[in-house]
């Protein structure tokens, strides 16, 4: 009898010309990455030739029970890390059976904003800065802390090496591979300040397809945990959500919430959040005074500061507080060289006086389509 770990790995090039197309979709959290496969004759390179396919809405939070059918439109195709071969990965986004871009679908506004004539002809480039937490399935606790305890003050774990200092590098690595495999535009990849998180680099790509890498490098990180039977946590302060008091009777391990108990029990140290900063250029940045233009771009931000924060993802005011690397969710300021700002410039755009800017801003658990198509509409577009 095979093995399990021969079937996954079995190779059906050879036996047929039949692909597999997982369809890849956002569920109705914002957050939650749905996926399903389906059998196709052969192999497919354009998105624009793959078939329609649908889901159950109801069981997404994404249509009524009385109504479910949901429509995905294939915009993206990627090789498929997992299964190999010429099977694919398909970045979808959903529809009604009328053709009408459901709520929770920001790509499709995204492409709008990235098709228009302004945009195109900026060529706006980004990099995204992917931070994420690493925890213990069972427990919620981030890998690598003790059971019931805080590790070392932050210090020795950004960019660290060692068994004490790093904490999951095997998942990190091979999400790595694999999102090179599936043509994701990955950059790069490092240890992040809190023992247990680590960052992953997307870019710098072109438009709407900075959105379309993020989901997917998301989608292929879900997978390999789930394989490793760990938790990928995208929570922007997963530290103060997730601290529990740890209780031992009779052998059994009770968990408190950490929130009930916090004025009796002060969890130890002064942990960073997760962030997804957003690195940005346009044409006009990148060429010879450039750097007037990005001045101009950070001003246009200020401006609309509310606004992008209120679409930077969901509980940023735990992580934007003006500690750890971050400027006060209610302040807008920019920079040279500055972490602490919500703007930063780098030394060598300042010096070259061209190139690009970071927006600092962004939560880990940001949907890249609103954040990337928002500072196009706000810099390039000038919506107010």
């Amino acid at each position: 009898m095979s093995l399990l770990s021969d079937l996954i790995n079995l190779d059906i090039s050879d036996s047929t010309e039949k692909i597999i197309a997982e369809y890849i979709w956002i569920g109705g959290s914002g957050m939650d990455i749905r996926s399903k496969g389906r059998t196709l004759p052969g192999p497919v390179t354009d998105p624009s030739k793959l078939p329609k396919w649908n889901y159950d809405g109801s069981s997404t939070g994404q249509a009524p029970g009385e109504d479910s059918e949901v429509i995905l439109y294939p915009q993206a195709i990627f090789k498929d890390p997992f299964r190999r071969g010429n099977n694919i990965l398909v970045m979808c986004d959903a529809y009604t059976p009328a053709g009408e871009p459901i709520p929770t679908n920001h790509r499709h506004k995204a492409a709008e904003i990235f098709s228009h004539p302004d945009v195109v002809a900026e060529v706006p480039w980004y990099g995204i800065e992917q931070e994420y937490t690493l925890l213990q399935k069972d427990l919620k606790w981030p890998l690598g802390w003790p059971v019931g305890g805080f590790p070392g003050p932050q210090g020795p774990y950004y960019c660290g090496a060692g068994a004490e200092k790093a904490f999951g590098r095997d998942i990190v690595d091979a999400h790595y591979k694999a999102c090179l495999f599936a043509g994701v535009n990955i950059s790069g990849i490092n240890a992040e300040v809190m023992p247990g998180q680590w960052e992953f680099q997307v870019g710098p790509s072109v438009g709407i397809s900075a959105g379309d890498e993020i989901w997917i490098a998301r989608y292929i990180l879900e997978r390999i945990t789930e394989i490793a039977g760990v938790v990928v946590s995208f929570d922007p302060k997963p530290i103060e959500v997730s601290i529990y008091i740890f209780l031992f009777f009779d052998s059994q391990l009770i968990l408190i919430n950490r929130i009930l108990y916090y004025n009796f029990f002060k969890p130890q140290g002064d942990w960073n959040g997760a962030g997804a900063h957003c690195n940005y250029s346009t044409k006009s940045m990148r060429e010879e005074g450039g750097y007037e233009i990005i001045k101009k771009a950070i001003e246009k931000l200020g401006l609309r500061h509310k606004e992008h924060i209120a679409a930077y993802g969901e509980g940023n005011e735990r992580r934007l507080t003006g500690k750890h690397e971050t400027a006060d969710i209610n302040t807008f300021k920019w920079g040279v060289a500055n972490r602490g700002a919500s703007i930063r410039v780098g030394r060598d755009t300042e010096k070259e006086g061209k190139g690009y800017f970071e927006d600092r801003r962004p939560a880990s658990n940001m949907d890249p389509y609103v954040v990337t198509s928002m500072i196009a509409e706000t810099t390039i577009l000038g919506k107010i």
